[in-house]
């Protein structure tokens, strides 16, 4: 097996997020559940924007934020989304290659559907509510996935707020069959509890069958996945089901579990939680970097936990102070 042109391949929703601030009051009288997240259509995008507040547009999704934040590591990254041509599309390519993340997806032609926005409520507390409309992402095929991209990563992470639209569903499929066929990893981060209730079946499957090899996930999402409010419950049944999972517990830090161990790892200082978009996505940027240079789970985990204090600190999913650097200052040898 030859080494890999890149240490991470993320696939996903290619999304622009439109960030403000608003007050719980806001969240109250438009009926929305405090930091979940919900699929909207076109209308309720527009209809929501014109209430927001002022807003800052920045590059986002789930796989992309876990690139980027990769490639901010010193990491090499790649990333295959659904972005169309039109003005956020270009917004998000610009982005997301200017930070040195390979992506070439095709475009979606003009008219079939704009580019994805996520309308992100970002509360005094830091917590993020999120009101997706999907667009372009949806149409992410079998034929996006470039198999020659799959065999030159070393760790290929899925995106679980993709498991929607069949053929997405295949594409993914097809993605880890390719990946394991190179002797690669696959990763899969359940991505929001809204998810697991969608598809909690079909994510135990991939768990079980070993379609996956890491399982990323935090506390709620745990829960949801086992149908238990009993946490020692859920976790050893994760511990029974997954090769490898990393388990977030927001200030508590993370716990990586293994068939022989679980080690808890404690969270990064953190002064003060400003937005808490994308935490869970650097998290798993610092892990699978952490992972794909060979370092020990533990150390993994630290990086994770590295990462995901920098991008609560400001507002937006993606790295403000370059990662590598950050690590440096902070004790890391990499």
């Amino acid at each position: 097996m030859t080494d890999p042109r890149f240490d991470v391949l993320g696939i996903g929703n290619a999304i622009v997020d439109v960030i403000a601030q608003a007050d719980d009051d806001f969240l109250v009288r438009e009926g929305l559940a405090k930091g979940s997240m919900r699929l909207i259509d076109a209308a309720e995008a527009v209809r929501l924007y014109d209430h927001m507040g002022p807003a800052r547009v920045i590059s986002g999704g789930c796989a992309g934020n876990t690139a980027t934040g990769v490639a901010s590591f010193g990491g090499r990254a790649a990333f295959i989304g659904k972005v169309a041509e039109d003005e956020l599309g270009g917004l998000f390519r610009h982005d997301i290659r200017a930070v040195g993340v390979h992506f070439d997806t095709p475009a979606l032609s003009t008219g079939a559907a704009p580019t994805a926005r996520s309308m992100i409520l970002v509360t005094p507390d830091g917590e993020r509510t999120m009101n997706t409309y999907l667009g372009a992402c949806s149409h992410l095929t079998p034929d996006d996935i470039d198999p020659e991209i799959v065999r030159a990563a070393g760790i290929t992470y899925l995106e679980g707020y993709l498991w929607d639209p069949p053929a997405a569903k295949e594409a993914f499929r097809v993605a880890a069959r390719i990946a394991h066929e190179a002797g690669r990893q696959v990763a899969l981060t359940l991505s929001d509890s809204f998810c697991v209730d969608r598809f909690r079946a079909e994510f135990l499957e991939l768990i079980r069958s070993g379609t996956v090899d890491l399982v990323f996930a935090n506390a709620a999402e745990v829960h949801a996945l086992y149908q238990t409010a009993d946490f020692d419950t859920a976790l050893a049944a994760l511990r029974q089901d997954a090769r490898m999972a990393a388990v977030t517990l927001s200030e508590a830090g993370s716990l990586v579990v293994t068939a022989a161990a679980t080690i808890a790892v404690p969270a990064h200082p953190v002064e003060t939680v400003f937005d808490t978009t994308g935490a869970g996505d650097l998290y798993a940027a610092g892990f699978m970097f952490g992972l794909a240079r060979g370092y020990e789970p533990a150390m993994c985990a630290e990086f994770g936990g590295l990462a995901a204090a920098e991008i609560i600190g400001h507002l937006g999913a993606r790295p403000e102070t370059n990662l590598a650097d950050l690590a440096r200052q902070n004790g890391f040898s990499i």
